[in-house]
């Protein structure tokens, strides 16, 4: 990590890039239009502690395409990678004969990451691992995404989400399981269904994941800083998480110790031996 202010002071340890725990994944372009010069300041302040940008419901296809490139490679240039989001569920409604197009263009771009979002979709589970099989036959890393809750995705109203009915998460268990077993590296759990757009959480499916599918094959959605602090306070500062471009300062200083909320302040702990 580069040199930092105020180094005799405590703080958790993290490791270095590439990480194999502790990932934090950012969105970019969605809530916020950004672009290459916003992106380039958080990179050149806060690189260190970002392991994936994330460009979000599509917005790449909005942009120019040397900006899209402009944006990936300052990502490659901090050791960040560089994920497309949920948009293959669109090209499997509207396109559904060009879904392999769609990866052969993701990989020509430079997207290191192609995200395999279902929430909306009716699907048959093995499909959906077909499609995490055919885009790490094309040497880009597929991030299958798994939940509890038909709908997910689209910041829906929890009452429209409680009319659609939660799933067993022992479903999505064992999709995840296939989609491990097919190539995929990393599951993207979906917040909406245990934490965000429900009236009561549900914690005890993340445990169920977590018990089933392993602490370090999942990226937990945490769309709020109540929701990120629960994840660290019960599964320490090297759990996966993914949270909004605006929260990364928040996140770190809790991952590292430096600061926190009332129920975590002075708990976030980490122990490395010699």
């Amino acid at each position: 990590m580069s040199e930092q202010p105020f180094a005799f002071l405590h703080r958790n340890d993290r490791p270095d890039k590439p990480r194999e725990k502790g990932i934090t994944e950012i969105r970019g372009p969605y809530y916020d239009p950004m672009g290459p010069r916003e992106l380039k300041d958080i990179l050149e302040t806060l690189g260190d502690y970002i392991d994936i940008y994330k460009w979000s419901g599509g917005s790449f296809a909005l942009y120019p395409e040397e900006k899209v490139k402009e944006m990936i490679d300052i990502c490659h240039e901090h050791d960040v990678r560089v994920n497309t989001g949920g948009y293959i569920e669109n090209v499997l409604v509207r396109d559904n004969d060009k879904v392999e197009a769609y990866v052969d263009e993701c990989k020509r771009l430079g997207f290191d990451i192609v995200e395999v979002s279902s929430g909306f979709l009716a699907m048959d589970v093995d499909e959906k691992v077909a499609i995490t099989e055919m885009i790490a036959e094309k040497g880009i890393e597929p991030k299958p995404e798994i939940n509890v809750q038909f709908g997910a995705g689209g910041a829906s109203d929890p009452d429209d989400l409680e009319d659609e009915v939660q799933m067993d998460p022992r479903l999505a268990i064992e999709e995840g399981r296939k989609h491990l077993d097919a190539g995929a590296k990393h599951l993207m759990v979906e917040a909406e269904g245990i934490t965000e757009e429900v009236k009561d959480w549900r914690t005890d499916v993340v445990y169920e994941i977590v018990n089933a599918l392993g602490l370090e094959s999942c990226v937990f959605e945490a769309p709020g800083p109540e929701m990120f602090e629960w994840y660290i306070k019960n599964f320490g500062p090297q759990v996966n998480l993914f949270v909004d471009n605006s929260q990364i300062v928040e996140l770190e200083c809790m991952r590292s110790g430096l600061w926190g909320k009332s129920k975590s302040w002075g708990r976030v702990t980490s122990f490395t031996r010699d």
